[in-house]
């Protein structure tokens, strides 16, 4: 069976191509470009694609039995024009995920943060313990585990993203998972490109609440004032995780430095010492509700402890992408809310000034965002924002999207040090001009940055103290 995928080159399409491919599928994708790490992984699994949209490329070795077609395809895209005119069978992302990858037990990970992280954990632990469950997130984890992966046995682990499904369908992408156990972070509004009010956004998780059979299990965030209300109708067991020592699971004494976090979760009368490699103190929320999870569906509590401390997190989520006497990471916040709380993390780690740059995603670049930035990203010293991804204008719309010069005013309304530079390089020279030892820089935005980490890190590692660039002999 052929497959091809308009928009292969997205961490969570590539990693579903991937596990396809292994599962013998022939596998071909575009996209408009390709990078790595994405690129390097489909080269890896030989997975055959090309950059651009074209027909004649898409059915060079046969017309596909299946076209898989990414949110990156627009109406007028050549390819996807091409598979309605020739009525060639499709799905959209969230729709192959549930015909290949849910299981008769079936746990979604869901919430406005945190959902990448837990799955992945989660996916992590059960496979330890010889769950062998089918399995996809939205990220790259930095252990040597596919993104997703198809299996046999009657347990799959999702992320469930709460975006829309597709062009041609608006649902969330959850609402195609049929889970019987649900793993739910925290609901805060967020997509107001796609949820333009409060209401409209807790209403998909209120949705997905009552897809749960009376038999099935929801693990939510006890601290979460949103997530009690949409879990309030719910007829299924539920147990709840949290600061809160009434909780079910609760966590307490963490401790976070540069190399981890080191902190207790009791349940039952009984404490468990957890370490784990990942940064930010917000993470023992996360891994205290997988350790919930996995808890209830019968992994034993001292083998979900073990599992943890072999968990070496995920790319993009405070991730160190250089450690010197300047330290340079990267964190896919795209919302000012996500941000925030990264920038939070970094100032309680690193006692210098700390640089962000941010770019967010195309829903916080709505009007209706705008008062979510007051006072977001007031632990940075610096916010600079760089030239802005563009964003496709529907003629109809009533309002246009923040750009560059207005989003730094925005944030400049509550942070004092926020400035726009719409020049690659000359942000890459300021940084390099305006950061020293002890301090951090820190890239927020699901975005990708067109090199200029790599640049930056090329050049922070020839930087003698006297702030001059040398070459490596």
């Amino acid at each position: 069976m052929k497959i091809h995928f308009i928009g292969i080159c997205g961490v969570a399409m590539s990693g579903l191509a991937i596990a396809l491919n292994k599962k013998g599928f022939i596998v071909s994708g575009s996209d408009k470009g390709f990078f790595p790490p994405i690129s390097t992984h489909l080269n890896r699994a030989a997975i055959s694609y090309y950059p651009g949209w074209h027909p004649d490329k898409m059915i060079q070795n046969g017309v596909p039995d299946l076209v898989i077609v990414g949110n990156v395809a627009s109406s007028q895209n050549p390819e996807w024009q091409f598979v309605l005119k020739n009525k060639i069978k499709y799905k959209s992302y969230p729709e192959a995920v549930a015909e290949y990858f849910v299981k008769k037990n079936s746990i979604v990970c869901a919430g406005t943060y945190g959902k990448t992280s837990s799955s992945a954990l989660l996916a992590w632990i059960l496979r330890e313990n010889n769950f062998a469950p089918g399995y996809m997130f939205g990220g790259l984890a930095i252990n040597e585990i596919d993104s997703a992966e198809i299996s046999e046995s009657d347990w799959s682990v999702l992320e469930g993203d709460e975006y829309k499904s597709a062009r041609w369908d608006n649902e969330p992408k959850f609402s195609h998972y049929s889970p019987t156990h649900l793993l739910l972070t925290a609901v805060n509004w967020d997509h107001a490109d796609v949820y333009p009010t409060e209401d409209s956004y807790f209403k998909a998780f209120a949705d997905l609440v009552r897809k749960i059979p009376k038999n099935g299990l929801i693990v939510a965030c006890a601290d979460n004032e949103n997530s009690e209300k949409v879990i309030a109708k719910s007829d299924c067991k539920i147990v709840r995780y949290g600061k809160t020592q009434a909780s079910d699971y609760s966590y307490a004494n963490v401790r976070e430095s540069k190399f981890g976090l080191e902190f207790d979760i009791i349940h039952s009368g009984d404490n468990y010492q957890i370490k784990s490699g990942m940064l930010g103190k917000y993470q023992a929320e996360n891994i205290t509700g997988v350790f919930a999870m996995a808890n209830e569906i019968g992994i034993e509590a001292r083998e979900i402890v073990q599992s943890i401390a072999t968990f070496k997190g995920m790319k993009r989520r405070l991730e160190k992408k250089f450690e010197g006497e300047i330290t340079v990471l990267d964190d896919i916040a795209h919302s000012p809310l996500k941000a925030k709380s990264a920038l939070q993390t970094v100032r309680k780690i690193y006692s210098g000034k700390i640089i962000a740059v941010f770019e967010p995603n195309a829903g916080n670049r709505q009007p209706e965002s705008a008062p979510g930035y007051d006072h977001a990203f007031q632990a940075a010293d610096t916010v600079i924002i760089p030239r802005l991804t563009k964003i496709k204008i529907d003629e109809k719309a009533d309002a246009r999207p923040i750009e560059g010069e207005e989003l730094k005013n925005l944030i400049s309304k509550t942070h004092n040090g926020s400035i726009y530079i719409d020049n690659d390089d000359a942000l890459i020279n300021y940084i390099i001009q305006n950061a020293y030892a002890r301090d951090a820089v820190i890239f927020l935005g699901s975005h990708g940055w067109r090199g200029m980490i790599e640049e930056l890190v090329e050049k922070l590692s020839r930087l003698n103290p006297d702030r001059r660039i040398v070459s490596i002999k």
